[in-house]
């Protein structure tokens, strides 16, 4: 078990280094697997299964960083490792993913390290693809597809959002974009060198952590690669109120990323909080249209304001008509509710963050007893 603590990152992230190459691990040399868990009694089990199911040339370990669930997983992820001796388990009473995350990295053992969600499930072959482009294209990080899915109308609703360019603004693991360097990856594939080089994560990023680990990467002179060989099956909220909460606080720490780094980050990540001011711009408007406030040719120009969120209504309707996703009329409805709550509610977040900073926001989308499915 390895326990010696790595350097934590802090301050700014300094400028692009030449152009390295992530070192080759020998054949056979291991992997440690590490996932953060919070209240994932209904997918843990088989996201660990899906884990150790993979083919992989040498010894195998999983590293669950173990939050302080209510919902039985706990004792679901004690109850895991007496059946498996490859499963590890530590704590995490913070419940914060980044400290999770490097609370596994630091008990794992192996060279290279794979990163994987607790509501998730790897495809068959995942990890041995994945070491493959490691070593071919020595990047520092490797990761593929998120193909989220869903069980009931609702979520397969949110699955189609995440799995859709409006919905999540066309990052290339939300879609078919072609194998290459990218900006960030989808959970990823690292070397253990790479990580500690670095700083590990930055505990002190609730949401985005995957980002700003990677421009570190990034800043270092490693590649970060998408190859969309590689997929992993995400489940995602199963309640309104969660998806809520978990796009709110996702757009405030965005803000927060956005207040350090600036321009490093896509122009996409502002598009949901300038739909939130042009709604409020067109709620102003409207009172004082109907209050007699603006009248004549100021009130003509003034409905200039109403056309983008007309042509967003009309997008989204196309959108949730459209092919894709479950076909019935309960997803498409849901279809029509998710994709404003998802936009509204990262614009609302962001703006916040952007104003005040993150603070201590954090994603309560995962507590026990708030994230009851729908039909």
């Amino acid at each position: 078990m390895r326990n010696d603590p790595a350097p934590q990152a802090s301050g700014p992230v300094p400028r692009a280094a030449a152009r390295r190459d992530a070192p080759v691990e020998e054949a056979g040399s291991g992997v440690s697997f590490v996932m953060p868990v919070l209240n994932e009694q209904a997918y843990l089990r088989r996201a660990v299964e899906t884990v150790l199911e993979q083919d992989v040339d040498g010894p195998v370990e999983v590293v669950l960083a173990l939050g302080p669930s209510s919902d039985g997983t706990t004792e679901l992820a004690r109850q895991l490792a007496t059946e498996d001796s490859r499963i590890v388990l530590v704590d995490n009473p913070a419940a914060d993913i980044p400290v999770g995350l490097n609370a596994a990295i630091r008990a794992s053992s192996h060279p290279t390290i794979v990163r994987v969600d607790a509501h998730s499930e790897l495809a068959p072959g995942y990890t041995k693809r994945a070491l493959a482009t490691l070593a071919r294209t020595r990047a520092g990080n490797v990761g593929g597809v998120m193909s989220a899915a869903g069980r009931t109308p609702f979520q397969r609703a949110v699955a189609r959002a995440y799995n859709s360019p409006i919905g999540l603004g066309g990052g290339a693991y939300h879609g078919g974009a072609p194998e290459g360097e990218a900006e960030s990856a989808y959970l990823g594939v690292m070397r253990r060198s790479v990580l500690e080089e670095v700083g590990l994560f930055d505990e002190s990023i609730r949401r985005g952590e995957d980002w700003e680990l990677n421009l570190r990467i990034r800043s270092a002179g490693y590649r970060v690669w998408f190859d969309p060989t590689l997929s992993v099956t995400y489940w995602p909220r199963e309640s309104w109120p969660a998806l809520a909460r978990q796009f709110f606080a996702t757009g405030t720490w965005r803000a927060e990323l956005v207040r350090r780094y600036g321009a490093r980050n896509s122009i996409r990540f502002f598009a949901p909080p300038a739909l939130v001011l042009g709604a409020l711009l067109a709620i102003v408007v409207g009172v004082m249209q109907l209050t007699g406030a603006l009248t004549g040719g100021w009130a003509l120009l003034a409905s200039l304001v109403y056309v983008p969120l007309a042509l967003y209504a009309v997008l989204i309707i196309l959108v949730a008509l459209g092919r894709g996703g479950g076909t019935g009329l309960r997803d498409k409805l849901w279809t029509l509710a998710v994709l404003p709550t998802m936009h509204l509610a990262w614009g609302s977040g962001f703006l916040v963050g952007f104003l005040r900073g993150a603070g201590d926001t954090v994603d309560t989308s995962r507590l026990g007893g708030r994230n009851t499915p729908l039909p």
